[in-house]
């Protein structure tokens, strides 16, 4: 056993410090970015903000909303093959750069991941998604899904620290998840004790992926566009997004009405929900690590898709940052004391 002394931090603890700026209006500022990715070589231009694949969140109405903004979409994994078939017959063509396939490392998934690529091999991304990336066998499924399919891009994922960062983008991932329990709907820190502060999770794991080329996405902890500014301002590529963009017409969940009022349901996809429904119930070796709310609905997501991308636009203008690429560059973070969070959370 030992203990860690440095200070880990999470979005709540930091503000960004305002520095002079040239910029005149919002408008100036380029929210798109461009990369190409290390052990696949392809590229890729958008928006780099992303949903989740929860499915709640992830699903194919989502994704077609998103990508009329450039914005990408993790297609959860529990889509059946005849309902890609009809979503991808009557998609644009152009979704297949917005889009990724979730899968699990089971035999199963790696079938199905199979059928769905003989049917639309023009589909460029696999996310490959587990809650503990830590395992061996996590490890070896990256390897093998690289090794057969050499051309598309791989997400893996989750993790927090640079070193496995690092082991899984040598393994065959071009980007790496990370985040561990910083969701609103995650329980994983409460039941197990295991996490790692969402901001200081994302500036170490950045700093293991550029020095090998590698791309990272911070996932969960975002509750505010001011969140996701951070992340990004962090060393964040591209940010994924799952309870702000939960309630929405196009999210999962049953819709709900109380009292004259209308809500989603929004649950973690490890919460007794989500196993009950996909699973058939919690395995007797294991517990839930999530949980299930309902969420005042929201109407379309368009709404607040324009309220995310303002204020991150915003952000951008307050540090003199023209391009998104630019505003790790430009951000100086403050620590907040702890009277000074209470008020500011």
């Amino acid at each position: 056993m030992r203990i860690e002394q440095d200070i880990k931090l999470g979005f709540k603890d930091v503000m960004i410090r305002p520095k002079r700026s040239t910029l005149k209006s919002r408008s100036q500022v380029n929210l798109e970015r461009s990369f190409t990715f290390l052990n696949s070589t392809a590229t890729w231009t958008g928006v780099p903000i992303m949903a989740a694949n929860m499915d709640t969140v992830g699903t194919f109405e989502m994704a077609l909303a998103l990508s009329k903004q450039k914005l990408f979409t993790a297609i959860h994994k529990h889509y059946n093959v005849y309902e890609w078939e009809e979503f991808m017959e009557n998609a644009p063509k152009d979704i297949t750069d917005f889009i990724a396939i979730s899968t699990g490392t089971g035999t199963d998934d790696a079938h199905k991941l199979e059928t769905l690529f003989s049917l639309f091999p023009q589909l460029k991304f696999i996310c490959i998604d587990v809650a503990n990336g830590y395992s061996e066998h996590f490890v070896s499924f990256v390897k093998q899904t690289r090794k057969q399919y050499p051309d598309k891009v791989i997400i893996a994922g989750n993790v927090v620290t640079g070193e496995m960062v690092e082991e899984l983008l040598l393994a065959g991932a071009d980007i790496i998840k990370v985040g561990i329990g910083p969701g609103s709907v995650c329980t994983t820190r409460v039941k197990t004790g295991v996490g790692y502060p969402q901001l200081s999770a994302i500036i170490e794991c950045a700093d293991a992926a550029h020095g090998l080329g590698g791309q990272i996405i911070s996932d969960g902890g975002c509750t505010t566009p001011g969140d996701i500014a951070k992340a990004f301002g962090a060393g964040a590529d591209f940010v994924m997004l799952g309870g702000m963009l939960s309630g929405h017409a196009e999210s999962g969940g049953e819709l709900i009405t109380k009292n004259g009022k209308q809500y989603k349901q929004f649950y973690g996809m490890s919460s007794s929900t989500a196993m009950e429904k996909h699973v058939g119930g919690v395995a007797e070796y294991r517990a839930s690590e999530g949980k299930t709310v309902e969420v005042p609905y929201k109407g379309a997501v368009a709404n607040t898709l324009q309220d995310i991308l303002g204020g991150i636009r915003s952000t951008c203008t307050y540090v003199g940052a023209e391009r998104l690429k630019e505003l790790t560059k430009r951000t100086t973070f403050i620590r907040v004391a702890e009277q000074e969070n209470q008020v500011y959370s």
